[in-house]
């Protein structure tokens, strides 16, 4: 119960990775609070649902509050939620292009910024952003999400330098092909999943509870000296 007496927030922890990672936060202890738009009357075990935006600052400062009001802290960041439009250059639309960069970048940047207040006052904070192997991977028909993810990753490095003096560390975790959240439809596309499935070294792909896992290790005091990194976890992709 490493985390007993801590408080993480998982923004879209309802459902996917995010889900697997409030779970494996909340097994190892810590008050977990999962934020989402809509969510569930039984999040899970251990686990409080509270309603916020990501892409409206003023939600996701309220959100903040509330946890801290409520459950003190927090001392955990993930911030988490994310969507993609697939879609090329030529054809992806303008509003599906905002809705992405909204959320998986500007939510970030929301998410990090309201909760900073709060997590700065607590010993050895943890802010941890989520990635994708498509944030260093161009892959034709992710346009947008590709680019988002990669300005999640430079926001990770920069706010890593930032806040080191405030005693916080901010890290990233990058997931491969997972059979959770958005990659359990790309295993389940019989015509596009052979194409890549023959780039793992490691034969198959990843589980939630594996990337849970990651992140558990940099939310914990174990990662006390680990700061500003991309933690890839995908199996070793060729």
């Amino acid at each position: 119960m490493k985390l007993r007496g801590r408080t993480a927030v998982v923004t879209g922890g309802t459902r996917g990775l995010g889900r697997d990672v409030a779970s494996a936060l909340a097994g190892a202890g810590a008050t977990v609070v999962v934020a989402a738009r809509e969510v569930p009357d039984d999040p899970g075990e251990g686990i409080v649902a509270l309603k916020a935006d990501v892409t409206a600052p003023d939600s996701v400062a309220a959100l903040m509050d509330t946890v801290h009001e409520q459950y003190g802290g927090p001392h955990i960041v993930v911030a988490n939620a994310g969507v993609s439009r697939p879609g090329p250059v030529a054809a992806l639309s303008v509003e599906h292009w905002s809705e992405v960069v909204d959320t998986n970048l500007h939510g970030v940047f929301n998410t990090v910024r309201a909760a900073l207040p709060y997590v700065r006052e607590t010993q050895g904070g943890r802010v941890i952003t989520m990635s994708s192997l498509l944030g260093s991977r161009a892959t034709p028909g992710a346009v947008a999400y590709c680019a988002s993810k990669a300005a999640v990753e430079a926001f990770t490095s920069v706010a890593a330098l930032e806040l080191a003096a405030d005693g916080l560390t901010v890290n990233c975790v990058a997931p491969g092909y997972i059979d959770s959240g958005m990659g359990r439809a790309l295993i389940g596309n019989e015509a596009l999943w052979p194409k890549f499935a023959e780039t793992l070294a490691a034969g198959r792909p990843g589980t939630g509870d594996e990337v849970a896992q990651a992140v558990l290790f940099l939310a914990s005091p174990e990662s006390s000296y680990v700061n500003g990194q991309i933690l890839h976890v995908d199996g070793g992709v060729r």
